[in-house]
């Protein structure tokens, strides 16, 4: 469903009065690091990633209940989480010059690794 007729639909079904947020997700129980390693592969890197299961994390896994919005908007998802992320991914790739996506990809890893070096 495109995101169009989205708007059409939400338009033509009540208002939240409250302001409560809508989940838009697969319903797949997904860990957090599933994505990380999804979007690795298809960029073709292989770092090395270090778990530390003695700091403080949050939820390990997430699972977006969507059955509000399928109450509300009549929607529902059309492709899986992976797939999201693989077409995700593909489009951010194909609409930027290969080497900086890819630089961006380096220069996030490194940030990322930066920062819990110094907090440690």
């Amino acid at each position: 469903m495109s995101t169009i007729s989205l708007r059409e639909r939400f338009g033509q079904r009540r208002r939240i009065e409250d302001g409560s947020g809508i989940n838009l997700g697969t319903m797949e129980r997904t860990r957090v690091i599933d994505p990380v390693h999804m979007i690795l592969d298809i960029m073709g890197r292989k770092p090395r990633i270090e778990l530390h299961p003695e700091m403080p994390t949050g939820p390990l896994n997430r699972v977006a209940d969507n059955s509000l919005g399928q109450k509300l908007l009549g929607w529902e998802p059309q492709v899986s989480f992976a797939e999201g992320v693989r077409r995700t991914i593909n489009w951010y790739v194909a609409s930027r010059n290969k080497q900086d996506a890819s630089l961006a990809l380096d220069r996030l890893l490194i940030e990322r690794h930066e920062r819990q070096t110094v907090q440690q």
